[in-house]
């Protein structure tokens, strides 16, 4: 049940703040130490190109497509009462290395500019073979920034499933970020109820795109699951006690890929359009559009000319719908708004109403990526040296979320998860 405390989170608020200017110096030094020149990057994309509403609706439409309840019922009585988020945050066994223990390897994953203001690295024995992938928080889950009295990061992780020869896995890293000074977390397999809810499969797709708003998460689905995005429910999560690799029903209970934790999906979304219908795979949250809104952008190859498109889907205000989104009454979800940039090879996104911020990974040759602010007047490309030179952002970062209540912006590249306030990215475009 969400809590509130306006005094405890004002005080909170002051202290965080205070631990952000406190570090936003350390880092910026060491961001600049590691490159002082970068690359000059001529290829602006230049201003969005509107799109008309009906060239890309019938495309970018998306059906929602429920788990039966039933199903549900079934699956919960079999695992027993699920957990909640507290629940799962209170069992954290692993820990995020504060900046100053990131090798100078890692370090390399920050931006030069905008500067980190806090960043943390994960341990690398926990993630070998596993891609990152989104990232979101409870900045996105409720404006006040908290999830009953936590402040939360959800990290998105995917790998391939070496157990049964094919497919791939998905995990979420439930980080507690309560303590900015100390970061603890632990793991949670996504995964997609089969057989009438008698049994789970893995969640078989890259975590490109996430978004956790009230009690749901939105993740984007590849074609390893043929969907457009999977809805889970946080007060769904169930308790898993398998140690091995397997996941689903095993002798004698339930195993989720050695993890504690697994979350089952509560309902899909189907892409409607033909093959060259554009399928999310970046998201963000919008607050600043009335409904909020979910923000997606399309996957394309870097450097192939083909230019990406950038869409939003309103979110439902109703209650027992939020973090669904708005549907008319056959379940179709059609966009709100949509825009061409000519960027290709587009990772994360994020908007702030007309504002978009996209960020594009390294080129040939290249060290590191670049982020671009785009509106319908045109680009603009965080600095870090001369006029030019715009090679500053990290090398691939796969989303970006804001956190209204801290004004900052979150991702993760590599093994390092990190965070700046939104404004140094308008500070440092322009």
């Amino acid at each position: 049940m969400k809590q509130r405390g306006r005094h405890r989170r004002r005080r909170r608020g002051r202290a965080l703040r205070a631990f952000l200017a406190g570090t936003a110096l350390a880092l910026t030094a060491a961001a600049t130490m590691i490159s002082a020149s970068q690359a000059t990057v001529t290829d602006d994309p230049g201003a969005l190109q509107p799109l008309a509403r009906h060239s890309v609706a019938r495309q970018a439409r998306l059906t929602e497509e429920a788990v039966p309840p039933g199903s549900l019922d079934r699956l919960t009585a079999a695992m027993g009462a699920p957990v909640g988020v507290g629940d799962v945050l209170a069992d954290a066994d692993r820990t995020l290395r504060p900046a100053p223990d990131c090798t100078p390897g890692e370090r390399r994953a920050l931006p030069v500019a905008p500067a980190a203001t806090r960043a943390y690295c994960w341990d690398g024995d926990d993630t070998r073979g596993w891609q990152p992938g989104a990232v979101t928080t409870s900045g996105d889950a409720d404006d006040d920034g908290l999830w009953g009295a936590h402040r939360v990061v959800l990290s998105g992780w995917s790998a391939p499933d070496r157990t049964t020869g094919g497919g791939r896995l998905a995990r979420v890293a439930f980080v507690d970020a309560d303590d900015p000074g100390r970061l603890t977390y632990t793991w949670v397999l996504l995964a997609v109820p089969v057989e009438g809810g008698l049994d789970y499969r893995a969640l078989a797709s890259h975590v490109s795109g996430m978004v956790w708003y009230g009690n749901r998460l939105l993740v984007t689905a590849d074609d390893g699951d043929q969907a457009g995005l999977y809805v889970f429910d946080l007060n769904r999560i169930e308790r898993a006690g398998g140690t091995g690799g397997a996941v689903g029903r095993v002798p004698g209970g339930w195993s989720a890929h050695g993890m504690r934790y697994v979350l089952p999906a509560v309902a899909a979304y189907r892409p409607a359009g033909g093959p060259d219908a554009p399928r999310p795979a970046a998201l963000s949250l919008d607050r600043s559009t009335t409904p909020d809104s979910l923000v997606a952008a399309e996957w394309t190859l870097p450097g192939s000319g083909r230019h990406a498109r950038l869409w939003r889907y309103s979110l439902s205000p109703l209650p027992q719908r939020a973090g669904l989104l708005s549907t008319d009454a056959d379940g179709r979800a059609e966009p709100t708004g949509a825009y061409e940039t000519r960027a290709s090879g587009v990772r994360g996104v994020l908007a702030r109403g007309g504002t978009w911020y996209v960020t594009r990974p390294a080129g040939s040759g290249d060290e590191r990526g670049t982020l671009w602010r785009q509106d319908v007047d045109g680009a603009r490309a965080a600095r870090c040296g001369g006029e030019d030179t715009h090679r500053c952002w990290s090398e691939g970062t796969p989303s970006l979320s804001y956190w209204q209540e801290t004004g900052e912006g979150w991702t993760q590249s590599g093994r390092v998860l990190f965070a700046l306030p939104l404004a140094a990215l308008d500070d440092t475009a322009k």
